[in-house]
């Protein structure tokens, strides 16, 4: 079974917050570090992993994305701080 991840990236501890969704976690993380994407999150070097959630459907994590993203900032932060309060990097790991 395939799975799906909806995702937050920071800059630093309560900095810009950049919302996304991928099938493979650690890759999309090495591309945000790596700056191969252009646009927002390399603008603002989001390259810290400080929140993701594990979804079955595709349907489900894109739905999942749409509505954090429409979420308040104060919301986003009170997400993140449930289960990292430190901001911690849970991508400084992979390669």
């Amino acid at each position: 079974m395939k799975n799906y991840y909806v995702y937050i990236l920071t800059n630093c501890f309560r900095g810009v917050l950049y919302v996304g969704v991928t099938n493979s976690i650690e890759g999309r993380t090495w591309k945000h570090k790596n700056e191969i994407y252009d646009g927002f999150s390399k603008k603002y070097k989001t390259q810290k992993l400080v929140y993701y959630e594990i979804h079955q459907d595709i349907r489900e994590a894109i739905k999942r994305e749409k509505l954090i993203k429409k979420w308040k900032r104060e919301w986003k932060i009170e997400l993140i701080e449930k289960d990292n309060p430190k901001w911690e990097d849970l991508g400084k790991d992979w390669s």
